[in-house]
C-alpha cells in the first residue's frame, strides 16, 4: 500500500526532462540516469532535510571522511511496469531493513522508514516516465549512505548524507557467463562485513576478478578464507546449483550477503514443488557432480541480474562446460514466474510488490 505522507518532503523538479535521451528498445546498464534523486542528510544527532532535486553532482571536500576510511553502504533495488500501467516495486522493506543492517555494521546511523519509503515513492511518482515498459527491462534503484566529515581523523563521522537515483537498465549479463573458482584470494572472512552492502566488499574483489577476465572469465566463484574449499558467492551474487534435480546453495552466514533475490528464488521454487538445500557446498562436490553427469545448472542471483545463468566453471585450469541453457528446468521456470509477479502478470502470495498508483 502507498505510504502515508506523513513527513514534509520538498520536491525541486527539472526544468527539462533528459528522457529523451532514452532509447527503451536499446538500454544499457548503469548508463543513463533518472531526471531527479532523493537526499538527505544526517546532523546535529538527527536525519534533517529529504529533499528531491534534479540529478546531479554531489560537492564534497576532500577531506571527506568516506573516502578515505570507507565508511559507504549502498542497495540495489527494481520497480517495473506493472500490465496495468502502475509501477510495482519488488520488495522495498526488504531493501530498507538490510541497507539499516549495512549501517549498523559500518557505524552509520540508521535511516527512517518514513524517509526511506514516502521519499521512495515520490521520487518514483516524479520519475514515473523513467520506468520501462519493455520487457526483461526495469527501472535500477540505488539507495546508498555514505560519511560526510571533513576530518581525516580514523573514527565513525559525525554526519553522513542518504541519497536514491535510479537508472533505466536492460540485462546485466546478454549471455550465459563463464567463472572460474577462486583460490587465492578471499571476498570476505568470519567476524567481517561480507554480509553487508559496504562499497570496501566490491573495490576488494576488483583485482582478482580483472585476473579471472584476463583468463577469459567474466566472473569468478568465492571460496571460504580459511581453506578455499567451500563456495561461498559468484562475482556479486548468490551463487545456485542444481545436483540431480535438487536446488543447492551455501548457507548465509556472516561472510555470504543475504540477497533479496536469491531468497525470492528458493522461496519460488520451493512452491513449485522443488527440494531446496541451503547448506555447506565442497568444490570438490562441484567437480564429482559434473564428472557424474549430476551437475544440470548453475547460476547466480541478485538484483541486477535476476538470474544469471552460468555456462562454464574453471577450477585449477580444467573447464567443466554445463548443459545448454534452454535445457534447464528450475532456473527457466524459477526465472519466468518471478519476472511475472514483479510485473503483476501473476499472483503475489508473498506480498512482495510495493505498488504505486499512477
Amino acid at each position: 500500500m502507498p505510504t502515508t505522507d506523513t513527513l514534509s518532503i520538498a520536491t525541486q523538479p527539472v526544468t527539462t526532462s533528459r528522457i529523451s535521451e532514452l532509447d527503451f528498445n536499446n538500454i544499457e546498464f548503469g548508463k543513463i540516469f533518472s531526471d531527479h534523486m532523493l537526499v538527505a542528510d544526517f546532523k546535529d544527532g538527527a536525519w534533517q532535510n529529504p529533499e528531491i532535486m534534479p540529478y546531479g553532482n554531489m560537492s564534497l571536500s576532500p577531506a571527506t571522511s568516506a573516502i578515505h576510511y570507507g565508511q559507504a553502504i549502498f542497495e540495489g533495488m527494481k520497480a517495473y511496469r506493472s500490465v496495468d500501467g502502475d509501477i510495482l516495486l519488488f520488495r522495498p522493506y526488504d531493501n530498507f531493513r538490510r541497507l539499516n543492517i549495512s549501517a549498523e555494521r559500518m557505524c552509520i546511523p540508521e535511516i527512517p522508514e518514513e524517509i526511506f519509503m514516502q521519499g521512495l515513492e515520490q521520487l518514483l511518482r516524479l520519475d514515473a516516465a523513467w520506468v520501462p515498459p519493455t520487457p526483461g527491462s526495469a527501472l535500477y534503484i540505488r539507495p546508498f549512505m555514505f560519511a560526510t566529515d571533513d576530518f581525516i581523523g580514523v573514527r565513525p563521522s559525525s554526519n553522513y548524507r542518504f541519497a536514491v537515483f535510479s537508472c533505466p537498465v536492460g540485462a546485466y549479463y546478454s549471455s550465459p557467463v563463464r567463472v572460474a573458482i577462486e583460490t587465492t584470494y578471499v571476498r570476505s572472512a568470519e567476524g567481517g562485513a561480507g554480509y553487508a552492502k559496504a562499497a570496501g566488499n566490491y573495490g576488494a574483489s576488483m583485482l582478482p576478478t580483472r585476473k579471472m577476465q584476463e583468463k577469459g572469465y567474466q566472473q569468478l566463484i568465492w571460496t571460504d578464507h580459511k581453506e578455499h574449499k567451500y563456495i561461498e558467492e559468484s562475482g556479486t551474487m548468490n551463487v545456485m546449483f542444481v545436483i540431480d534435480g535438487v536446488l543447492v546453495t551455501p548457507t548465509v552466514s556472516s561472510t555470504i550477503l543475504a540477497g533479496i533475490t536469491r531468497d525470492s528464488v528458493l522461496q519460488v521454487a520451493r512452491d513449485m514443488g522443488y527440494t531446496v538445500e541451503e547448506r555447506r557446498i565442497s568444490v570438490d562436490e562441484i567437480v564429482d557432480a559434473h564428472k557424474a553427469g549430476k551437475l544440470q545448472e548453475a547460476f547466480g542471483t541478485g538484483t541486477a541480474a535476476t538470474i544469471a545463468q552460468i555456462a562454464t566453471i574453471n577450477y585449477n585450469g580444467h573447464d567443466m562446460d554445463l548443459p545448454a541453457v534452454e535445457d534447464r528446468e528450475i532456473s527457466n521456470k524459477v526465472a519466468a514466474h518471478l519476472d511475472m509477479i514483479k510485473t503483476g502478470q501473476a499472483p503475489d502470495p508473498y506480498n512482495w510488490n510495493y505498488r504505486i498508483n499512477l
